[in-house]
């Protein structure tokens, strides 16, 4: 939980890097959050099949779209990739390529992006 209010914290901060750790907690977190409130909203009759999401998992999923899309950015900057390269989730499947490059490992040492978070932590 902690890596998730991590994330939070660093609301819009696109700068630096972020780990495979930080990173994948906060997708699972987010994950698990949105399909609870996804089932809030079915028994509240607040559910719309058409758009997938409801009142309360739409309020939630504008909310953490920043903080999201600013981790992804860190993500591939540990990889010694550029933020730009999020632009191929767009593409349904060069969406794949992004999936792959957040499963690498950081990149050793200090990149143009800033330290290691690896060797920061321990």
């Amino acid at each position: 939980m902690n890596r998730y209010l991590e994330v939070l914290k660093k609301y819009a901060v696109f700068g630096g890097r972020a780990s495979r750790q930080e990173y994948w907690y906060f997708m699972l977190i987010n994950l698990a959050i949105t399909i609870a409130l996804i089932l809030v909203d079915a028994q509240l009759g607040q559910f719309d099949e058409l758009i997938g999401l409801g009142l309360l998992s739409g309020i939630y999923t504008l909310l953490v779209m920043l903080p999201g899309l600013a981790v992804t950015v860190r993500r591939l900057h540990d990889t010694g990739r550029s933020g730009w390269w999020t632009l191929l989730g767009i593409v349904p499947l060069l969406g794949l390529v992004l999936l792959a490059f957040m499963v690498f490992d950081s990149q050793a040492g200090q990149n143009s992006y800033g330290p290691n978070p690896k060797e920061a932590d321990g």
